[in-house]
C-alpha cells in the first residue's frame, strides 16, 4: 500500500507539470480546432534546451526554463508560418515542424541522445533540499504553482480582445473573417501560445525527472488529447471557460494516476503507448456511443407511446 501511494503521488506530480502541456494542446485542439503535430517536438526542444542551459552553460534554472518556452514559441511561429502563409494543411506543418526538431534538438544537446542533470541543482531540486522534502512532492509544489500561474494568465489572455478573437476564429472562421480580423494572424498567435506552453511543460519534466531525453516528447499529443477527453468526461463540457482549463489538468492527473496504477498492477512499461491509445479511443468513443443509445431509446419510448 505504501508503494502504491508513492507510486500515485509521483503520478500526481508529473500529471501536474505534464498538465501545463495539455493546456498548450487544448488551445489549439478544442479552441481553434487545429490538430498541431509540433507538440510532440516542441516538449522534447523544451527539455533539451533547459537541460544544455543548466548542464552545459551554467544557466540559472528559472531562467533556462524561461528561454525554453521562447523556444517552444518560436517552433510554433514556423508552424504558423508554413499553415497560414504557405497554405499548408496545418497537420501536415505540425508533421514538417516536429520531423525537423527531432534533428534541431540532436545538434543542440550535441549529437546525444540524452543528457543527465543528477548533479546539477534545478528548481525542484533546490525547493527539495531546502525544505526537506521528497522529490515527488517538490515536483507536485512546483507543478501546481506554474499551473496555477498559467491557468490564471491564459484565462485572462483569451478574455482580451485578441484572445476572444483567437476563439472565435476556432468557432466561426469565416464570420471573424467577415468582421475584419485577420485568422492568419490569429491561427500564428494560438499555435505560438500552444507550443511555448508545450516546451514550459517539457522543461519542468526535464528538471523534475533529471535528464532531458530527445524521445521525451514522442506520443505527448496523444496524452494531451487523453487529458482533455478525460477532464471533459469528468467534469462535463458545458462550464465556464476557466473550469475548462482547470478540467484539462485534473484529465492529466487521472491520466498519469491511471498509468501508474495499471504498472503497479504488472503492465508492460513497453506496452504504455498502447494503453494510452486504448484510453483515448474509449474516452471519445464512449459519449458518442452514449448519445446514439439515448437518442435510439427515445425513438422507442416515442413508437410505444
Amino acid at each position: 500500500m505504501d508503494g502504491l501511494l508513492v507510486s500515485l503521488q509521483g503520478a500526481a506530480a508529473q500529471g501536474v507539470l505534464w498538465g501545463v502541456m495539455v493546456i498548450g494542446v487544448y488551445i489549439t485542439f478544442r479552441l481553434m480546432n487545429i490538430a498541431d503535430m509540433t507538440c510532440d517536438g516542441s516538449f522534447a526542444l523544451g527539455g533539451c534546451i533547459c537541460a544544455v542551459l543548466v548542464v552545459s552553460m551554467g544557466v540559472d534554472p528559472v531562467l533556462a526554463i524561461a528561454l525554453a518556452m521562447l523556444a517552444g514559441v518560436a517552433a510554433g511561429a514556423v508552424t504558423g508560418i508554413l499553415h497560414t502563409m504557405f497554405e499548408i494543411p496545418a497537420i501536415l506543418a505540425g508533421i514538417l515542424t516536429q520531423i525537423s526538431l527531432w534533428s534541431i534538438n540532436l545538434r543542440i544537446m550535441g549529437g546525444k541522445s540524452n543528457i543527465p542533470l543528477l548533479k546539477t541543482p534545478t528548481v525542484i531540486s533546490s525547493l527539495a533540499d531546502s525544505a526537506g522534502m521528497t522529490q515527488s512532492a517538490a515536483s507536485l509544489m512546483v507543478g501546481f504553482v506554474v499551473v496555477t500561474a498559467v491557468i490564471v494568465i491564459t484565462y485572462w489572455f483569451f478574455g482580451t480582445e485578441l484572445g476572444s478573437a483567437l476563439r472565435a476564429t476556432g468557432n466561426n472562421e469565416d464570420m471573424i473573417r467577415a468582421q475584419g480580423v485577420d485568422t492568419r494572424f490569429t491561427k500564428l498567435i494560438a499555435l505560438m501560445v500552444s507550443n511555448g506552453l508545450v516546451a514550459l511543460s517539457g522543461a519542468l519534466v526535464c528538471q523534475s525527472q533529471k535528464y532531458a531525453d530527445i524521445g521525451s516528447g514522442t506520443g505527448a499529443i496523444v496524452i494531451g488529447l487523453a487529458a482533455i477527453v478525460i477532464g471533459e468526461v469528468l467534469m462535463g463540457r458545458l462550464i465556464p471557460f476557466y473550469w475548462k482549463l482547470i478540467a484539462t489538468v485534473v484529465g492529466s492527473v487521472v491520466y498519469f494516476m491511471i498509468r501508474a496504477i495499471v504498472l503497479r498492477l504488472g503492465l508492460n512499461a513497453n506496452d504504455m503507448k498502447l494503453l494510452s491509445a486504448v484510453i483515448v479511443a474509449l474516452a471519445l468513443s464512449i459519449p458518442v456511443a452514449m448519445a446514439k443509445y439515448r437518442i435510439s431509446h427515445s425513438y422507442r419510448e416515442g413508437g410505444e407511446e
